[in-house]
C-alpha cells in the first residue's frame, strides 16, 4: 500500500472552521506531549490540552493556539476538534497579555481552590496565545 504524500488538516471549534489545508506535517499539543504527524501515520485519537497547534506546507508553518478537544489522526488527514482555536495571526496580543494580567491578579488573590485553578488556566491560556502570536511576528521563529 502506497503512502499518502500529504494530509488533509481540519481543525473546528464549536463557533466555526479554523482550517481546512492539504499539509506536508501537523505538530498537536497532545494531554502526554506534543504530537508529530506525517502522512501514513497510525490511526490514532488523542485529546488536547492548552498548546500550539502547528502544520507545515513546504518551508512555510503556521501556528495556532488551541485548547482542549481531540485530534483524530488517520493515514491520510488529522482532524481537530478543539473548544479553543485561534491563529497566530488573529491574536490580539495587547489582550491576551491584559487577560494574563488579570489571571496573575486573580491567582494571588484567590480564596478558594476552585478561583485558583480557574485562573490558573485562564493564564496558561493566555500564555500560549501570546507566544503563538509572537510566531506571527517577522523576527518570530
Amino acid at each position: 500500500m502506497m503512502l499518502p504524500a500529504h494530509l488533509t488538516l481540519e481543525l473546528v471549534t464549536p463557533e466555526r472552521a479554523v482550517a481546512l489545508e492539504t499539509v506536508d506535517e501537523v505538530e498537536i499539543p497532545g494531554v502526554d506531549g506534543y504530537l508529530g504527524v506525517l502522512p501514513g501515520h497510525t490511526p490514532l485519537l488523542v485529546a488536547l490540552k492548552v498548546g500550539e497547534l502547528w502544520y507545515r506546507k513546504g518551508e512555510d508553518r503556521t501556528y495556532i493556539s488551541v485548547a482542549f478537544g481531540f485530534a483524530e489522526v488517520l493515514p491520510d488527514r488529522v482532524r481537530v476538534l478543539a473548544q479553543v482555536a485561534e491563529r497566530a495571526t488573529d491574536i490580539d496580543i495587547d489582550r491576551a497579555e491584559a487577560a494574563a494580567s488579570r489571571a496573575r491578579e486573580r491567582i494571588a488573590s484567590s480564596v478558594d481552590d476552585v478561583d485558583f485553578q480557574r485562573a490558573q488556566l485562564s493564564l496558561l491560556k493566555s500564555t500560549f496565545r501570546i507566544e503563538v502570536s509572537k510566531k506571527s511576528q517577522p523576527n518570530g521563529s
